[in-house]
């Protein structure tokens, strides 16, 4: 009778494990500007790949990371996304920014295409450029 409760702990660890999914995907790159000045340190990198195909809605995030603070560009990005969300004919890019407290200090101005396809060059460089 002790067995039974072991085998269910079992399964469920087994279910919880970190294992690899075949659809999982990734996209590796450097967020940086041409500026020479120093990001303040409490600065704060966010990188998505999204899903821009709509011109008349926004678009959809299929990953975001945000960066730990207190670094200077470059600054390097993981972005994993699932592959069955890529969808045949829709159009996706990365795009950057660098807040400060809430305040926009860079952001990307130009679209960063990437095709999802296994044909993207890797490490993505994605720049940035100043708000004014």
């Amino acid at each position: 009778m002790k067995t039974l409760p072991l085998l269910l702990m079992t399964g469920v660890l087994a279910a919880c494990s970190s294992t690899p999914s075949a659809d999982k995907a990734s996209l590796d790159g450097e967020v940086f500007y041409l500026q020479r000045i120093a990001l303040p340190p409490t600065a704060q990198v966010t990188v998505r790949l999204q899903d821009v195909s709509l011109a008349d809605a926004p678009a959809i995030d299929l990953a975001q990371q945000q960066l730990a603070p207190g670094r200077q560009v470059p600054q390097a990005f993981h972005l994993e996304y699932d592959r069955s969300e890529v969808k045949p004919g829709h159009s996706y890019a990365v795009s950057a920014r660098i807040e400060d407290h809430g305040r926009v200090l860079f952001i990307t101005t130009e679209r960063h295409s990437v095709r999802l396809d296994g044909s993207d060059p890797q490490p993505l460089r994605v720049r940035v450029d100043p708000v004014r």
